[in-house]
């Protein structure tokens, strides 16, 4: 048998508020979220989509993961453009290797059990 250790993530945001406070420029909330320039625009890994009691919803990977996430949040395409309202958290793992992210993509999807998505599914 096979042992994947899945890592720690590099960054997790939240749906949240901004607390503005004197001289605070204010930041323009996306479907709820204020933390998107905290995910590395040039780097490829994975990111995971979280409800508020914590379950996993989805799992993707890309190449540039920035660009990647927003489309979920509009593509018409998108396998979560009918939960879109349901994520609360978005988990994300830098990782470089194309074979890495695929590994650890199908990993999560099937140890996690993952909720919305339909391909690479074993269980």
């Amino acid at each position: 048998m096979i042992k994947i250790e899945f890592p720690k993530p590099d960054v997790v945001i939240r749906q949240r508020e901004q607390d503005v406070k004197p001289g605070d420029v204010p930041i323009t909330p996306y479907h709820g979220f204020i933390d998107f320039h905290k995910i590395t625009r040039d780097k490829g890994g994975i990111f995971l989509f979280y409800n508020e009691k914590n379950e996993l919803l989805f799992v993707g990977k890309a190449r540039k993961i920035r660009q990647r996430i927003k489309k979920h949040f509009e593509d018409n395409v998108s396998p979560m453009k009918n939960h879109r309202q349901e994520i609360f958290k978005i988990e994300v793992y830098e990782i470089e290797d194309p074979m890495e992210r695929e590994i650890y993509e199908t990993y999560a999807i099937n140890v996690f059990r993952s909720k919305y998505n339909v391909d690479k599914v074993f269980y």
